[in-house]
């Protein structure tokens, strides 16, 4: 019975670290993926910059603001490896922002939706502001495995 126990133990224990692996090689195809996309909004736009006919400044404002969303999607990435697997939750206000900014540039013709989308940006900002002045210390969960002997 007790070897039975320890069986299931580990493999209690071996499947998240599976799961972390796969996630991890699936994040980081994303990045790569990402990255590509990247690269191809900064020719799509240099393109955009070199013909003289395109005065459209809506385009470049849509153009640099997808490039940001690439952007700031790697950099989520990036902070997820550094912090130890995890995301933080700034990063998604300021993916949530920009996509809104987004939107607003692009589609602006119908002022109510203009106004719903100013008003989002408007609550993105707030419980951005909401979360800076929580407390970031937060238990260390290694202190909480350690205690408990997990």
């Amino acid at each position: 019975m007790l070897k039975v126990k320890k069986d299931f133990t580990f493999v209690l224990y071996l499947i998240p670290k599976i799961l972390q692996v796969f996630l991890n090689i699936s994040l980081i195809f994303l990045a790569i993926i990402l990255s590509i996309l990247l690269v191809k909004e900064l020719i799509i736009f240099s393109h955009i910059l070199i013909e003289s006919g395109s005065d459209d400044y809506k385009l470049f404002l849509d153009n640099i603001l997808i490039f940001f969303l690439y952007f700031e999607f790697i950099t989520m990435i990036v902070k997820y490896f550094k912090e130890e697997y995890h995301f933080p939750i700034r990063y998604f206000i300021y993916i949530g922002i920009t996509a809104m900014v987004r939107i607003i540039i692009v589609d602006h013709e119908q002022p109510v939706n203009t106004m719903l989308y100013s008003l989002v940006i408007l609550i993105l900002i707030i419980g951005y502001f909401i979360m800076n002045l929580t407390p970031r210390e937060r238990p260390d969960s290694k202190w909480f495995f350690k205690k408990n002997n997990v």
